[in-house]
């Protein structure tokens, strides 16, 4: 029995230290997840939101490349002296940079033109020349933050930038003067940007938006990015990335939710998107064209990829935006 005893008092002490072994190993296990999954975010955020735009000379390049018609018009902006610089301060204290051009002729039409990922405004020009050439429209086209010649260090997807926006209505009236009305037309993250702005308290001179392949939210898109590119799942590493967005710069993934926005909107929204882009889905228009209550139409443009619908189909780009506008300026 004394040995009985002997053995059953030496076993608990043996499980204990086993137990607390195992312990020590998953919370060492759980300390080193957390510092990858925060190391993993990190990287994510500095990957997708740094500023990285392109040079004057490459963005404009890239776009007269695929737009040749636009050509002669730059070189006649540059040889007038027509295409001018502006700067505002912006809604966080930034400078921030446009370009802008009067029409031919004395007119209150006006297009403000959003560029888009890690794009700038001259990144934009064959839409100022859609605008400015064919429709003899007065055109600005924004830097928008951490882009082109406007300060800033991160990218906010086009959710902190619809304030910007915001601000270059205001400048655009100071421009071309109180009778302004002014259609918004972005591509990309710039057509994310103009919707967002369509969801908030717009002032009347604005009076319909041309949306051309725009997510429906950030988390949407950045969620089929990692798949595609890092083959991450949204646990922990998107979710992880969210919150230290929101820690860092002020809003989180799923808040920036043009799908949301436009459910807010009356304005009358133009969708267009190539059924061939896999950067920002073609299937994300859909929701968004069906969670708009204004006037709205949708134009899905037939083997383009990613903000390719100009160039593709540059007649007919035009004459339905020319079709829409006429509406409504």
């Amino acid at each position: 029995m004394s040995l009985n005893r002997a053995q059953h008092n030496t076993n608990p002490p043996a499980r204990h230290g086993a137990m607390r072994r195992i312990g020590l190993a998953l919370g060492t296990l759980a300390v080193l997840a957390l510092l990858l999954t925060a190391a993993a975010s990190l990287y994510l955020i500095d990957y997708a939101l740094a500023r990285d735009s392109q040079p004057d000379d490459q963005a404009l390049a890239h776009v007269l490349d695929q737009a040749p018609q636009a050509a002669p018009w730059v070189d006649s902006l540059r040889r007038e002296g027509a295409l001018h610089d502006t700067t505002i301060t912006g809604p966080h204290g930034l400078r921030l940079h446009a370009l802008w051009a009067r029409a031919g002729r004395p007119t209150a039409r006006t297009a403000i033109i959003v560029h888009g990922y890690k794009v700038q405004a001259l990144g934009m020009m064959h839409i100022g020349y859609l605008y400015h050439h064919n429709l003899g429209f007065n055109i600005l086209l924004p830097d928008l933050s951490a882009h082109g010649h406007s300060q800033g260090s991160h990218i906010g997807m086009g959710w902190n930038e619809r304030f910007e926006v915001l601000r270059w209505v205001d400048e655009a009236a100071h421009l071309f003067g109180d009778s302004a009305r002014v259609v918004l037309h972005g591509i990309s993250m710039g057509a994310a940007t103009v919707m967002n702005v369509a969801g908030e308290d717009c002032p009347p001179r604005v009076r319909c938006v041309v949306e051309d392949c725009g997510y429906t939210s950030v988390w949407d898109e950045f969620s089929g990015e990692a798949r595609k590119r890092f083959g991450l799942p949204p646990f922990p590493v998107l979710y992880a990335s969210s919150a230290l967005t929101r820690l860092l710069h002020g809003w989180s993934f799923g808040q920036a939710s043009s799908l949301k926005q436009v459910k807010r909107s009356r304005l009358p929204i133009f969708f267009i998107h190539g059924d061939s882009d896999d950067f920002v889905p073609s299937w994300m228009v859909h929701p968004l064209h069906e969670a708009a209550r204004a006037d709205k139409q949708l134009w899905i443009t037939p083997g383009c990829a990613h903000a390719q619908s100009y160039y593709h189909y540059p007649q007919e780009y035009t004459r339905r935006v020319a079709r829409w506008t006429g509406r409504y300026m």
